[in-house]
């Protein structure tokens, strides 16, 4: 099923099931979908739908720094609540072995060895890992594979 109409069954089941959360999460998906389709009169592909998805997933958990300052621990709760059902509708996150050896692999194709070569290098890695890892986590171990 593709995504937009998986997002629009989710959405009329968490309605009729009376899930607050999960109905306001997928309608501003689907808010953040239309809008992108009307600013660029585009109908949008699955891997564009997934990206807006992983742009929410990423402004949700920055949220939670910023909640976590501010002592809002209903905030916080709310907010990993959101992202937990918005990770449903991405590929499966790749774990962090996954994500070394891709780092590896890449390191070794690039030729990188220095933090001189992070913008290359990270250019090479997150289309592959685009959608299934956060660019924080990919950097990070970017970080402890070049001086």
């Amino acid at each position: 099923m593709p995504l937009k109409e998986k997002l629009m069954a989710d959405l009329k089941e968490a309605m009729k099931s009376k899930n607050k959360v999960k109905k306001d999460t997928i309608t501003m998906v689907r808010a953040a979908i239309k809008q992108r389709e009307v600013d660029e009169r585009v109908e949008l592909t699955e891997s564009e739908i997934v990206d807006i998805i992983a742009k929410q997933v990423k402004q949700k958990r920055d949220s939670i720094t910023d909640f976590e300052k501010g002592n809002r621990q209903d905030l916080i709760d709310l907010t990993n609540e959101e992202i937990k059902i918005l990770l449903e509708y991405l590929p499966p996150q790749l774990s962090d072995e996954e994500l070394t050896s891709i780092v590896k692999e890449a390191i070794e194709e690039t030729g990188a060895q220095t933090k001189k070569d992070l913008g290359k290098l990270m250019a090479f890695i997150m289309p592959k890992v685009k959608g299934r890892a956060d660019g924080k986590d990919v950097n990070k171990i970017v970080a402890k594979y070049i001086k």
